[in-house]
């Protein structure tokens, strides 16, 4: 069989690491590299072509899904005008819905990926990612007056508390999914953020 081209080489490495950032935010990072690249159409010998490790990775993966992640709010803003409530407020009725926690797979990486980071060792650059990412995302929940005041990271406590509760919703609304119960979450969770502001 012949070599692959270099265009092929990045294309099949783009598709190993678009269906890795939708396994491991349905499934987990624990899905086996055999399944991956089953899932990716590939042979499971390609992947060491790519990449020099699985935790490679999850490196990898980890900081697309939070680039993704912050180009969905920076596009919220630019959708709203700038309006930081409005663009903060679609988000909150976008995350906390039946939708999202029907789909894990192109959902919130913070939610999907927040076991499998804890468990993971210390000074991996996937934590070093997943807390960059959780701390951006907390600063652009935040309140616009703790934004003007120039607040700790992650906006301070406001940003901080909107996003604890967005994505505990999330997480037990998931785990609870079949009962009545996780819509009673959700909605919840959503008049906790909004009935207020």
């Amino acid at each position: 069989m012949g070599r692959v081209s270099q265009a092929q080489a990045q294309e099949n490495r783009r598709r190993v690491v678009d269906t890795a950032s939708r396994l491991f935010r349905e499934q987990g990072t624990h899905v086996s590299v055999a399944d991956l690249m089953k899932a990716a159409g590939l042979t499971h010998g390609a992947f060491y072509k790519q990449f020099a490790s699985k935790e490679a990775l999850v490196d990898e993966v980890t900081a697309l899904v939070f680039d993704e992640i912050a180009r969905r709010y920076a596009a919220g803003l630019e959708r709203h005008d700038g309006q930081r409530d409005a663009a903060q407020r679609a988000l909150i009725d976008d995350y906390l819905s039946v939708e999202h926690r029907d789909n894990a797979a192109d959902g919130c990486p913070v939610a999907a990926l927040a076991v499998d980071v804890a468990r993971g060792p210390e000074g991996r650059e996937a934590r070093r990612t997943y807390a960059e990412g959780v701390a951006d995302f907390a600063a652009f929940l935040a309140p616009a007056e703790a934004v003007a005041g120039g607040e700790g990271v992650g906006g301070g406590e406001g940003g901080l508390a909107r996003l604890c509760t967005m994505v505990g919703a999330l997480v037990l609304s998931r785990a609870t999914q079949g009962s009545p119960l996780s819509e009673e979450i959700l909605a919840a969770a959503h008049a906790a953020l909004t009935e207020a502001g």
